[in-house]
């Protein structure tokens, strides 16, 4: 039995120190002098846990400004994500979940319409849980003066399921793409 006690948001350090590594291999961006300006960028605490994945080029203008006052417009737009996302998260995914848990709970007893309740209910809070915190890490960088970028379109809008793909954890999508595959 290993008890090995990783940090929190280890795949979120994992694919941001590969992307900087592979984007200067590639040329793409210039590899920075800066410790602290690199630290800072592997371990933005505010989307480390839940994502969007951050590309060292989406936000090195603002790593360079990171000791000037922040925009005005990123401070009410993370104001405003923040609570977007909080109220997914709380009142929305949990409210899901309260219902659905109990359901689950008891799987054996479920009628065919239940089933059918209980997996569109777990979709739905599965989307609000996830893209609830996403929400808030980004409101959370934009308070900080950090421009992150959108990380769900309204999945659940999408015509089929590659274009569900691309509106769902869109960070993690276009990251698999550019560096994966």
């Amino acid at each position: 039995n290993l008890n090995i006690v990783l940090p929190i948001g280890i795949s979120f350090y994992t694919f941001q120190a590969m992307s900087y590594t592979i984007d200067v291999y590639r040329k793409r961006i210039r590899a920075t002098r800066n410790i602290f300006e690199y630290s800072t960028y592997i371990a933005l605490f505010p989307q480390l846990v839940a994502g969007p994945i951050v590309r060292y080029s989406d936000i090195v203008q603002d790593l360079d400004d990171i000791d000037k006052k922040p925009k005005s417009e990123y401070f009410f737009r993370g104001v405003n994500l923040f609570i977007i996302g909080l109220t997914k998260k709380v009142i929305i995914a949990d409210s899901i979940a309260n219902i659905i848990n109990p359901m689950l709970g008891n799987y054996a007893d479920l009628t065919s319409l239940d089933a059918w309740f209980v997996i569109l209910g777990y979709a739905y809070q599965l989307y609000f849980d996830f893209s609830g915190y996403s929400d808030m890490a980004v409101g959370l960088g934009n308070l900080f003066g950090f421009k992150f970028l959108q990380n769900f379109n309204s999945p659940y809008k999408a015509l089929n399921i590659s274009d569900f793909w691309r509106r769902w954890h869109i960070s993690l999508s276009t990251w698999l793409r550019d560096y994966l595959y």
